[in-house]
């Protein structure tokens, strides 16, 4: 079983970038390599002949512009060969050497084994952020479970799963494509875990120092319910986070962009609609995070 393991980057932390690429690499007895995407640059920007990316493991691709995260990453996936995707941030590493094998044996042992979202920990040695739990109870992040979604720099999914996801929705340019993925995975039948062993180190930031943030969030929301949803479903869906974004944020600076991407997520085309299955939606459920939440 040969892991792939995909790095978006942006060409602006270099020494990130390096330190993110060598810890792929380091992964000890297992088949592995890196297939690095620059978007909209030269990924390696002139650095060609130096450690870590000589290493004949490392395959280059270069976009022509920045076309965002998730056609970023689909670009990465078919350049690929593994039978295992590892996304993985360009300012994250894996510090375990045998976190590689560690995935290999339980996607080799559990075929129905769709996506494993990794912890991430704080290099600094904070508690980290209840959002990289992609669950509702995310007080423990040591505890694993079975989940609905999975992070999107920190994760490793079966080929097979992924193709039969669809691919990432390339419209989203940024949040919410992996959720859009996931509950095509699941409605493929694969399960999606979270999985406190395998462990990212990720520096503690902001989702919100992306000027586009709140805009994006709320288009995108839309878009992840018209595309994916029953429509009962999906109106219920987003009434609640109508109301849970308003309790939380209250500043119209804030609403004020987030709205205006609501609104947008109905004006436009959402892509094409592949509701899922309310069998789907009853295992979702069952899981502890329907698909009202």
């Amino acid at each position: 079983m040969k892991l792939s393991v995909v790095v978006l980057t942006m060409g602006n932390r270099p020494a990130e970038l390096a330190r993110a690429v060598r810890s792929a690499l380091e992964q000890e007895h297992v088949d592995v390599e890196v297939v690095l995407v620059g978007n909209g640059v030269d990924p390696v920007g002139g650095q060609e002949d130096v450690a870590p990316f000589d290493d004949e493991r490392v395959r280059t691709l270069s976009l022509p512009s920045n076309v965002g995260i998730p056609a970023g990453r689909n670009r990465g996936v078919e350049a690929s060969s593994g039978d295992v995707v590892l996304f993985l941030d360009d300012d994250g590493w894996y510090r375990s050497t045998r976190l590689g094998t560690y995935l290999r044996d339980r996607f080799a042992a559990d075929p129905g084994l769709g996506v494993v979202s990794f912890r991430v920990r704080d290099p600094e040695g904070g508690r980290g952020e209840r959002r990289h739990v992609p669950r509702l109870r995310a007080g423990d992040p040591e505890r694993s479970s079975e989940v609905t979604t999975f992070l999107g720099g920190a994760c490793a999914m079966r080929r097979a799963a992924f193709d039969a996801g669809g691919g990432l929705p390339e419209d989203f340019f940024y949040a919410h494509e992996e959720t859009d993925l996931a509950w095509q995975i699941l409605n493929a039948g694969y399960r999606i875990v979270y999985d406190a062993s395998a462990v990212m180190f990720h520096p503690a930031v902001l989702p919100t120092r992306h000027d586009m943030f709140y805009r994006y969030n709320a288009r995108n929301r839309v878009w992840l319910a018209r595309r994916n949803l029953p429509w009962p479903l999906a109106l219920t869906y987003l009434g609640v986070w109508v109301a849970m974004t308003v309790l939380r944020e209250r500043r119209p600076s804030s609403l004020r962009p987030w709205f205006k991407g609501f609104a947008e997520g109905w004006r436009k085309p959402a892509g094409p609609r592949r509701p899922i299955s309310w069998r789907t939606a009853w295992r979702m459920t069952r899981t502890g995070r329907p698909p009202i939440i």
